[in-house]
């Protein structure tokens, strides 16, 4: 389907979408569908809500953040839980400025995106109605139309409450247009949006000296008076400000601690009473979610002056830290990365990866406890198995510090850097070597870098390397021990008799001369011992093996190379240990002989075939790991 037939079919939706009725009609309406009354706090939190929930060990999952924002789930969890669904349920907490704190590029202004880009998205659905009255600069509720002494006749027969009052607008206009006939009044469905300044506002603080109040909350239009009279005259005044235009919806308050005190003050009684001043009118009623974002250190300064007191008592505060877990920071360079011009670049395995480790490094306090490192602490932190270590320790080392997260490298230096390695380098290739060597490059030019943390992030950035030379090992290790995979069978095959022989004591028989022998002790520990399989833990190790070998026995299968992960780590890494001579010369010779060429076309084959290299990365690496192993 072509983009213009895409255009009409858009057209036609947004057709089928439009109503249009008189209040009357609405409240039949609302009969049917009473969630179309529901406040500015509780569509937000329906908006979340409906899109999916999940919990993973323990900590809540909300799919309408998880393509966008990685590995703040906590932080999420805390956002919606402590203030979004107090706030739906009209409690206290939504008469408060929701103020998202944290370090710069950490997902603040994403969040508040996303939130903006759901509800334009919510608002056409059946779910997320919204309804005004027609011709409102301020797309009214029309439920404000109920008089104040009704109100409790319309909530026993409905359950809706209704709150706030008509505008002084709209009140004009219900005597003028109407002649005071409510039912007659037209009220139409309306859609968010932030392009036509419909429920969604931005206000970013300016010169405070040049700002003018009537950004927030509309101006008086000058032209119009002569017609109407007075400057007191409703029709006379614009309610075009951000506070008119956010009204139902969202309004994000960008940098809002760097604003002059005077556009504050508006937010007082917008927050505890629903309602703002503007020009010679009475108090203006407003349902509108007011998202506020910030540094930590302007927020300490904002509170640590005490005319803002106030102001203190109506800001509820949401720390939105780093990401800390490495997993969840590849995803979002791997997401920076598809938004830029450079994602056509080939980016070798486990260079985001590498990069994730030290950003992340740079984030963690070192540990308390002198059994745990900063890497094993980074492990933890990712949902890695470390052996002696479960989930209450993790708990224990989230809670020995409140503040981490809140400093270290943001995911901006890190794209910047990956950048420049693609330029500078000029082959559309680059590894986890190029990248370290530019993120160390780039720590000088780093303007918030004193010379003690940069000697810190140094000792972050080597190892980072020397857990990029585990991994790249690893890699040639599996490529190469594929293309010696009959070795590896039979390696296989021998440790297995062995142990069937030990499990239940008895010899095996040698094939050569025939003889009983005891089984090979040497071999089964030099295997064993590749992963760490200690002499105390070798019986129970063996016995696991001999059950998972009957288990495969009775549902008629084979037990083969790939049926036990670590049992197959132990034979690659035994392989590997018994071939790396073989490796040494193969990835090191200048000139290999028609042998040797043909082993390095295998594993580079398998490396671009199975691990995700192109030619070039994989050539890069064995050169790499042959210059390790030759170390």
């Amino acid at each position: 389907m072509d983009i213009l037939k895409k255009l009409e079919n858009y057209r036609e939706e947004e057709e089928k979408l439009k109503w249009e009725g008189t209040f009357a009609d609405y409240l039949d309406l609302l009969k049917e569908k009473p969630w179309v009354a529901q406040s500015a706090h509780s569509r937000v939190y329906n908006m979340i809500k409906d899109a999916g929930i999940e919990e993973v060990d323990g900590v809540k999952k909300y799919r309408f953040f998880s393509h966008q924002l990685f590995g703040l789930e906590e932080a999420l969890e805390k956002l919606v839980e402590e203030y979004f669904h107090p706030a739906a349920k009209r409690l206290d907490v939504r008469k408060r400025v929701l103020l998202l704190m944290g370090p710069v590029s950490g997902g603040k202004s994403t969040l508040v995106t996303i939130l903006k880009r759901g509800l334009e998205a919510y608002t056409r659905s059946d779910k997320g109605a919204v309804y005004a009255i027609k011709g409102c600069p301020m797309h009214e509720d029309p439920l404000h139309l109920i008089p104040q002494h009704l109100r409790a006749d319309f909530y026993d027969e409905y359950g809706i409450r209704i709150e706030g009052n008509l505008s002084p607008l709209n009140t004009l206009r219900l005597e003028e247009e109407y002649g005071g006939r409510i039912e007659d009044v037209l009220v139409e469905r309306i859609f968010f949006s932030e392009d036509k300044r419909t429920g969604i506002g931005t206000f970013s603080p300016s010169d405070p000296k040049s700002q003018d109040i009537a950004d927030l909350t509309g101006s008086i239009d000058f032209s119009t008076i002569a017609e109407f009279g007075s400057e007191s005259d409703p029709r006379a005044y614009r309610f075009d400000g951000e506070l008119n235009k956010a009204n139902r919806g969202l309004m994000e308050f960008q940098e809002m601690l760097k604003c002059d005190e005077k556009f504050l003050w508006h937010l007082l009684s917008l927050t505890q009473e629903g309602n703002f001043k503007a020009g010679r009118f009475a108090l203006i009623s407003a349902d509108e979610l007011i998202v506020a974002h910030t540094n930590e250190t302007e927020y300490r300064s904002f509170i640590s002056n005490k005319k803002n007191e106030a102001l203190h008592s109506r800001i509820i505060v949401m720390p939105v830290p780093y990401n800390l877990k490495v997993s969840e920071e590849e995803k979002i360079y791997e997401k920076m990365i598809r938004e830029s011009d450079v994602a056509d670049v080939h980016i070798a395995p486990h260079t985001l990866k590498v990069a994730a480790m030290f950003t992340i490094l740079t984030r963690l306090r070192e540990p308390k406890r002198a059994d745990i490192d900063l890497l094993k602490k980074m492990r933890l932190y990712d949902g890695k198995t470390v052996e002696g270590y479960n989930s209450q320790d993790i708990k224990d080392l989230k809670n020995e510090y409140q503040d981490e997260g809140m400093f270290g490298i943001d995911p901006r230096y890190v794209i910047n850097r990956i950048s420049s390695t693609i330029i500078r380098k000029e082959i559309k290739s680059i590894n986890a070597l190029d990248v370290l060597r530019s993120l160390k490059d780039g720590l000088d030019q780093h303007p918030s870098i004193t010379e003690e943390l940069k000697e810190k992030y140094l000792n972050f950035i080597s190892l980072a390397r020397k857990e990029y030379d585990e991994i790249a090992k690893k890699e040639v290790q599996k490529a190469f021990v594929y293309s010696y995979e009959e070795s590896a069978k039979t390696l296989l095959d021998n440790y297995l008799d062995n142990v069937e022989a030990y499990c239940n004591k008895v010899k095996l028989r040698d094939p050569l001369t025939g003889e009983e022998i005891n089984p090979d002790e040497k071999l089964m520990r030099s295997i064993e011992e590749q992963i760490g399989i200690s002499e105390n833990a070798k019986k129970a190790f063996r016995e696991e093996i001999l059950i998972r070998i009957s288990a495969y026995a009775r549902k008629g299968k084979r037990f083969d190379y790939y049926s036990h992960d670590r049992l197959r780590e132990a034979i690659q890494k035994k392989l590997f240990a018994d071939l790396k001579d073989v490796v040494k010369i193969t990835t090191s010779t200048k000139t290999p002989d028609e042998q040797q060429l043909k082993k390095i076309n295998e594993v580079v084959a398998r490396l671009i075939d199975e691990h995700g290299y192109n030619s070039t990365s994989a050539n890069e690496l064995l050169r790499y790991v042959g210059s390790l192993l030759n170390r």
